[in-house]
C-alpha cells in the first residue's frame, strides 16, 4: 500500500510517545530539500547544505547546528526556549551568529535575538 503523501503536507513534525515508561522518546522535523540542500519552509531563499548543519557528536548521533535549532526556537520564545537561547547564544561561533542574525533578520524582523 502506498502513503497517501498529501495527507502529510500540513504536518511539519511528529513526534513518539511512549505511555509505557510516560516518554517522549523522539521529535522529528520534515523540512523541504532539494537534493542534500535543506530549504526553510519559512522562507525558501534560505538554504544550507546538510552537511552543515547536521553535525554528529563523539558517539555518533546526528544532531542539527545549534544556529538553526535557535532560527526554530525564535518563533514562539517560550520560557524554555528563551533558557535555550541564554545557554546557546554565547557559545556561537562568529560565523553561526551571523548566519542566525540574517536568518532572524529574513523571517523574523527586529526579533529579540538579533544581535547588536
Amino acid at each position: 500500500m502506498t502513503p497517501d503523501i498529501d495527507a502529510w503536507l500540513p504536518w511539519h513534525q511528529t513526534w513518539a510517545y511512549d505511555t509505557a515508561a510516560e516518554a517522549w522518546r523522539f521529535d522529528v522535523f520534515r523540512e523541504p530539500h532539494d537534493g542534500d540542500v535543506w530549504i526553510s519552509r519559512r522562507d525558501a531563499s534560505l538554504r544550507r547544505p546538510y552537511g552543515e548543519i547536521v553535525r554528529t557528536d563523539r558517539d555518533g548521533i546526528p544532531y542539527l547546528s545549534p544556529e538553526v535549532v535557535l532560527l526554530f526556537k525564535a518563533k514562539h520564545r517560550r520560557p524554555k526556549d528563551e533558557q535555550d537561547y541564554a545557554a546557546v547564544a554565547p557559545r556561537l561561533t562568529v560565523s553561526e551568529r551571523d548566519w542566525l542574525d540574517s536568518a532572524l533578520r529574513l523571517v523574523h524582523p527586529g526579533h529579540a535575538w538579533i544581535s547588536g
